[in-house]
């Protein structure tokens, strides 16, 4: 296929934390924002005159600093955080909002204020407590959290409008790219799709890492791009996947699984588009930032959520992608050390393969996967034994 117009920008702005357009909004005197998890509202980080990034670590070689201060046992993903905090990597930063997404994050966050690794004036950090059930009382401590450590610093420290009218056309933005993402994403339920799934990670990551303003005309462009865009008649996938579970930022990760004759059809994971950048449905009847957490909370697929119907729901979401976009088997993957997904690959993979009926690959991985030979390998075994059930007559 004929290359995207703007891929090669997407992939340059996925080099570095402090990119292009992270560095023009602050230079035309925009405060930012970090983060580090898919449970922080990003419509209240995104309000008039600051905007938010999700801290990635690309590039990631040694680990050795941050080893030494989280110990080896701990997740690769927030190790690879605090070294590139160490590092000053992060230094653009003037805030960071952080949940108490898991024991391994707080660590990673804790480090980082007392190594002092963050060298602005007037850097503040805030931690927020998110429910572990979604229901009601959930609700509300979310509800009091996110005023408390988001909109109440925002504006005592930056004097940030966060009236609902502000919210409401920080949601009007965010609903913009997400409505734009899945209609991209909608080109990957054909038979002969238009977009790899390689392609749409590189352009939903983005939307997680610069101004949201700023993306918009670029990914515009792109969805009217795709609109003409012939795909490639001669070229066919092995199989269709689902790709299921923690943290994926690393851009050779689903180009490893395409690689090996797997086409990415649908990407339930954080930094994914399924369900990270669903809009958020506002009534005029309620205020904004209770809508805003009720759709975080009831949408969210972490397995931070423990209560019993959020854990079915997970796998149901699963099936129901699978169903969706046509995926002949599931990949379940983790990053090595991540304990809520370690127990939820486990658990979900056994009843999406017993109770679902779908092929499964579990693996827990590198958060930088590069060139992995083993990871490869297995990608490729799953895929002929994909193709062997077929043949055989089950799942097609």
């Amino acid at each position: 296929m004929k290359d995207l117009k703007h891929l090669y920008y997407f992939e340059k702005l996925l080099e570095d934390a402090n990119n292009d357009l992270v560095r023009a909004a602050q230079d035309a005197g925009k405060k930012c924002v970090a983060t580090v998890c898919e449970n922080i509202p990003e419509p209240l980080l995104n309000l008039p005159g600051i905007f938010s990034v999700r801290l990635r670590a690309p590039r990631t070689g040694s680990m050795e600093m941050s080893t030494y201060y989280m110990t080896s046992f701990l997740c690769e993903y927030t190790r690879a955080l605090l070294e590139r905090a160490i590092e000053g990597g992060y230094n653009f930063a003037d805030a960071l909002i952080t949940p108490d997404g898991c024991s391994m994050l707080n660590r990673c966050i804790e480090n980082m204020e007392l190594l002092k690794t963050f060298k602005k004036d007037g850097f503040f950090f805030q931690y927020l407590e998110i429910p572990m059930k979604a229901d009601d009382n959930g609700l509300n401590l979310y509800l009091v959290q996110t005023r408390n450590h988001i909109l109440k610093p925002l504006a005592e420290k930056w004097g940030i409008d966060t009236s609902d009218a502000a919210l409401r056309k920080a949601v009007e933005e965010h609903n913009k790219v997400c409505e734009l993402i899945r209609a991209i994403g909608e080109f990957r339920k054909e038979d002969n799709p238009r977009i790899t799934g390689y392609e749409m990670h590189i352009i939903t990551m983005v939307t997680y890492v610069v101004p949201k303003a700023e993306i918009i005309p670029y990914l515009e462009e792109t969805l009217e791009e795709l609109k003409t865009r012939e795909p490639d008649p001669k070229f066919k996938y092995r199989a269709r996947v689902v790709l299921v579970g923690s943290e994926i930022d690393d851009v050779d990760m689903v180009k490893l699984v395409e690689e090996s004759g797997a086409y990415v059809a649908a990407d339930r994971f954080c930094y994914g588009s399924l369900p990270g950048r669903n809009p958020i449905e506002l009534n005029d009847t309620e205020d904004v930032l209770t809508q805003i957490c009720r759709a975080y909370m009831y949408r969210g697929q972490c397995p931070r959520y423990m209560n019993q119907a959020k854990i079915q729901e997970r796998r149901q979401y699963v099936d129901q992608l699978a169903t969706e976009y046509k995926a002949d088997g599931i990949i379940y993957e983790q990053i090595k050390f991540c304990d809520p997904w370690a127990y939820e690959r486990t658990v979900g993979s056994h009843v999406l393969r017993e109770d679902y009926h779908y092929p499964v690959l579990s693996v827990d991985r590198p958060y930088s996967v590069g060139s992995s030979g083993q990871l490869r390998t297995r990608v490729q075994a799953f895929v002929e034994s994909i193709e062997i059930k077929k043949i055989q007559g089950g799942r097609k």
